[in-house]
Order: structure tokens, then sequence, then C-alpha cells
């Protein structure tokens, strides 16, 4: 029997993912949380196998946060993150965390029963596109956006003037153009809707 540790912000979502993965005969839920602390001290108490993590897990810490957390435990479970974040930045975070796979919640059950049971084998268990955006990191190595120039970027792609990002991150104009240079630099871009198009391209951000 494979044991089952569910974290997620949303009940009804913990609530039908539960009912889906005990509908088979080799799986069971021993536990749930809503938030990082919780899954911790949740995982800490079943000794689970498997965790199935979402990334977002409301105002607090995140679910990469959260599986570094739980991978950290003594004789740790496997992480299968379960989410509907598909950007090259979570994908890397999470992975760098240490989650064995990837899945995106837009998954038939059948796969995620599938990935489920990998992820207990030990197996790498990734949602297609989450495989060609790491694939596609690999054969074109460079510099990583920081979270701020992901931000950035994504106030880039809702049209934001330098001064609104600067009165929304908090920050002095000059400090936002200095982002800016940096996040032209990496992305190998010279103007805003070339940084955007590269940004929604690689999948570090959304469209």
């Amino acid at each position: 029997m494979i044991r089952l540790v569910l974290v997620d912000d949303h009940p009804v979502v913990r609530a039908g993912v539960r009912a889906l993965l005990e509908g088979q005969d080799d799986l069971t839920v021993v536990g749930e949380a809503s938030d990082a602390d919780g899954a911790t001290e949740t995982v800490r108490r079943t000794r689970p196998d498997v965790v199935l993590m979402d990334l977002n897990l409301g105002s607090g810490r995140g679910g990469a946060e959260a599986t570094a957390d739980v991978r950290e435990l003594p004789d740790p479970p496997q992480v299968l993150v379960l989410t509907t974040y598909d950007t090259e930045a979570d994908i890397l975070a999470a992975v760098d965390a240490g989650a064995a796979g990837y899945l995106l919640k837009d998954a038939p059950a059948d796969e995620l029963f599938r990935a489920v049971r990998g992820t207990a084998r030990g197996e790498t268990v990734l949602a297609p596109a989450v495989a060609a955006t790491l694939v596609r990191r690999a054969s074109t190595p460079g510099p990583v956006l920081t979270d701020r120039e992901v931000e950035i970027v994504e106030l880039l792609a809702k049209g934001l003037a330098n001064k609104e990002m600067a009165k929304r991150l908090l920050v002095s104009e000059a400090t936002v153009k200095s982002h800016l240079s940096h996040v032209y630099a990496k992305l190998g871009v010279d103007t805003r809707a070339g940084a955007v198009a590269t940004a929604i391209e690689r999948r570090i951000i959304r469209r």
C-alpha cells in the first residue's frame, strides 16, 4: 500500500484528489496539510511514501520551500508536485528543492495514478510540458532570472511603466531600471517587448 500526504491550500481540491486516489486499491491518504509548516509536521507524524505538493500555498511559504523542508527530514518521502504552475521558474525551483516528479492538475486520473506509483518506486515522473521545458533549459543554459526579475517581467507583460513598477514593488525607479538591464542581458534582448516575448517563449512567465 502506498501511503500519501496531500498538501494544497484548497480543501475542495484536497477532497477531490483524495477521492480519486482512495478509489485505487493500492493507494491510501494518511494525512493532509494546507501550508508549508503543516506539510512538514504531517509528514513527520504520518511517514508517507509520497507527498503530493501544490506550489501555491496561499500567502505563506510556497510548495518549493515546503518540498525542501520535507526532503530534509530523516528518511524523507518522495515529493510529486501537483500544480497548475508550469513556468520555467516554478519547475526549476521545485526540482532544485528535491521534487522527484512534476505533474499538472489537468492531467487525466490514470496519469496521476501512474505518476504516484512511479514516484513511490523512485522514478522521475514529469508531465510532457514540464519535460520539454527542462530539455529546452538544458539545451540553452544561461543565467536564471531571480524572483524579483521574474516579477519585473510579469509587470512588463501587464504594460506597467517604470514609475508604476517602482510604486508596485516599493523600490526606486533607478532600481527598476537596474533590474531591467539585468533582465535584458540574461534574456539576450534589448526591448521591453522582446523581454516579454522571450520570457513567454521560455515559459519563465505565463501568457
